[in-house]
């Protein structure tokens, strides 16, 4: 086991919008590995119900099973619990931390394309926001609205200068760390519930992970700055914050992150090609 005496307890938590590749079967195979001999769950992450197929969730467990890996029942969907994510939404707006914003990505980039603004910063969302909305309380809310965290106000709440967990992959047993003014800066003001979702990415993870008692999360490095916005989360309502392991990410010839629309790496064009699992899993490295 490679974290000590601990049984992790690990998750795959893929999106039903298109085929597997052998990015996420990567992804995976470090869970279970991980989990070993802990536990290895799946969860549906299908909160955006425009996109997400019930023919890709089949096939993804199709997919998983073949390629050894299997899971406990029932499987937790982000769609059945809206109510859990509407109770940390609700906790967050009574501390006063969160404000509705009706800006588009078309006011968000010409707001930040001002000339007083300067060169737009880059986050783990894209631009950081420039705070046109904060000013708004969540009375104001309507339907329209998204729903974001107050940065400034919240770290202020928790009276924390900095952020920081641990990843033990890229440094096991040193903290990463951010200044608060730095998360202000360079993440900003993150969404947490999204236009006609209920929820967002950051929000459903951290509620999910905590109610799964994942200690350990596995993905790849290309989410490593969203874990301050998570474990800014964890610290606002109460949670635990488990171990990370930020795993390389599998690339492409010309070294480009592998995508959903790449279906020419989709696993189940390799097996219908008659290439066996055995060999995908050599092929990764498992």
């Amino acid at each position: 086991m490679a974290y000590g005496a601990e049984l992790n307890q690990t998750r795959f938590a893929p999106s039903p919008t298109g085929p597997l590749h052998l990015g996420h079967a990567f992804a995976a195979l470090t869970a279970a590995r991980l989990a070993d001999p802990g536990q290895f769950l799946l969860r549906i992450e299908d909160i955006d119900q425009g996109r997400c197929r019930p023919e890709y969730e089949a096939l993804i467990a199709e997919d998983l099973h073949w390629l050894g890996l299997d899971w406990p029942q029932p499987v937790m969907r982000q769609s059945e619990r809206l109510p859990a994510y509407q109770a940390a939404l609700d906790r967050l707006a009574r501390l006063g931390l969160t404000y509705p914003c009706r800006c588009r990505r078309s006011d968000i980039r010409a707001a930040l394309s001002a000339p007083q603004e300067g060169a737009a910063v880059i986050g783990p969302d894209g631009p950081v926001y420039p705070g046109t909305c904060r000013h708004r309380r969540m009375a104001e809310a309507g339907p329209d609205d998204a729903i974001r965290l107050d940065a400034a106000r919240a770290l202020d709440h928790l009276r924390l200068d900095e952020i920081a967990f641990l990843d033990e992959n890229i440094a096991p047993g040193l903290p990463h760390r951010l200044s608060a003014h730095d998360f202000i800066a360079g993440v900003g003001d993150v969404v947490l519930a999204r236009r006609g979702m209920g929820t967002s990415y950051h929000l459903a993870v951290v509620v999910d992970d905590a109610a799964q008692g994942i200690t350990l999360v596995t993905r790849g490095k290309d989410l490593l700055d969203s874990t301050w916005i998570h474990v800014l989360l964890q610290r606002l309502l109460d949670l635990p914050t488990p171990r990370y392991h930020h795993h390389r990410l599998i690339r492409d010839q010309q070294g480009k992150r592998l995508a959903k629309r790449d279906d020419a790496r989709a696993l189940k064009l390799f097996r219908d090609e008659g290439i066996s699992a055995a060999q995908i899993r050599r092929q990764l490295g498992f």
